[in-house]
């Protein structure tokens, strides 16, 4: 049984704040030194932090943009993506995935993922390749999408990729800093993006993403495509390409930032566990592989009393939110686009029963029982009526 409910308290499902009082001196001179130099744009610090990124993570060449969606958008060109040609791409998750794909006139053919980690299935994956080719279409590549924080099952999806003669794109927006057994996150695909977005592990404060890979033409490529195409100056365009750039302000703080992103995984690696000791039975756990560690983007359960337990968690002032209500193949930009087999039966049952919980480096052991504490003893009844 559940420990009664003590005195109502604030909590935030991302609180910036308290990481923002541990660090704010050194935001500050951070930010000054950009406004006493004025490189704004393309300033020493984007440089700097591209090569911290890439120190961090082991991947060769790191390439900062303007946010998580232009990674994505600026991998695809890299890789040539005509329009016409067909990608996988998972349909539970966020729409840059599949919206990079499309607006370079792509065709995202949608995949199925797992129960328990939420990430692309291999039997699914395979299942669009022949959807795919039944439809006619030219298949030339897949996106994986690192969900939650969690890396998917490489070992299970990379050889489908390479029998089938595909690249792959791993959309990390959510994992960057997380290992898939003993390989980080940044080496893994062809190329893997990521976002900096606010309310990512590692985010800025406002936009701003990457891009890295392991290959020299890639990377030159890449570095051309992010300023207009350019060539050998910025009035030599010799393809076309966009105006992906991070500013100089955000890469600042994100210096600072990753100076503590060792400290900060680590820390919600323990909120994870917390969660996982202290909640109530009843409740689908996240899954995480062996040999695997998350970044804990966030922390998603699964319940067939969904809505009951997240109007129970806002009385007692808990705040939670649906990631993702609504899969992209069931949404009106996307619903025309290809689905691997016909139907996407976990995607759906997903859809109906997620929710996550409040997750980030600074949540008190107090503030998860108090967490835990509001979902109130009755949950393991009101979950078994549900199923």
């Amino acid at each position: 049984m559940t420990d009664p409910i003590p005195m109502r308290r604030t909590i935030e499902f991302i609180d910036l704040g308290r990481q923002q009082r541990r660090i704010r001196d050194r935001l500050d001179a951070a930010v000054a030194r950009v406004l006493d130099h004025g490189a704004y744009i393309m300033g020493p610090e984007v440089g700097e932090l591209e090569r911290r990124l890439s120190a961090f993570c082991g991947a060769k060449h790191t390439l900062s943009c303007a946010n998580g969606t232009d990674a994505l958008v600026l991998a695809l060109m890299a890789k040539g993506l005509k329009p016409g040609e067909a990608v996988i791409v998972p349909s539970f998750t966020f729409c840059a995935t599949a919206e990079a794909v499309a607006m370079l006139g792509g065709v995202p053919v949608f995949a199925d993922v797992l129960e328990d980690t939420y990430n692309m299935d291999a039997e699914s994956l395979k299942a669009a390749v022949l959807t795919a080719r039944e439809q006619g279409l030219p298949l030339v590549g897949v996106i994986t999408v690192d969900i939650f924080g969690q890396p998917c099952d490489y070992d299970a999806i990379e050889p489908i990729v390479r029998e089938n003669g595909l690249w792959l794109v791993c959309d990390a927006a959510q994992a960057f800093g997380a290992v898939y057994r003993g390989r980080p996150v940044g080496t893994l695909g062809d190329l893997t993006t990521t976002s900096f977005f606010p309310a990512k592990p590692l985010g800025c404060y406002g936009d701003g993403g990457a891009v890295f890979t392991d290959d020299d033409e890639t990377m030159a490529v890449l570095k051309s495509l992010r300023v207009h195409g350019q060539g050998s100056d910025k009035y030599d365009n010799v393809r076309i390409g966009m105006n992906g750039r991070l500013d100089t302000v955000q890469a600042a703080i994100l210096i600072e930032k990753l100076a503590i992103f060792a400290e900060e995984l680590e820390a919600r690696a323990q909120v994870a566990d917390r969660y996982d000791a202290l909640l109530p039975p009843g409740l689908a756990r996240p899954a995480l592989l062996p040999g695997c560690t998350s970044a804990w983007a966030q922390y998603t359960l699964r319940s067939g009393s969904r809505d009951a337990l997240m109007k129970r968690l806002k009385e007692n002032g808990v705040p939670s939110a649906i990631y993702y209500a609504k899969p992209l193949h069931r949404q009106k930009a996307y619903q025309h686009y290809p689905v691997a087999g016909g139907a996407l039966p976990v995607t759906d049952r997903l859809m109906e029963t997620v929710f996550s919980l409040p997750m980030h480096p600074y949540l008190t052991a107090e503030d998860q029982q108090y967490i835990a504490g509001a979902f109130g003893a009755g949950i393991v009844a009101t979950q078994a009526a549900a199923e």
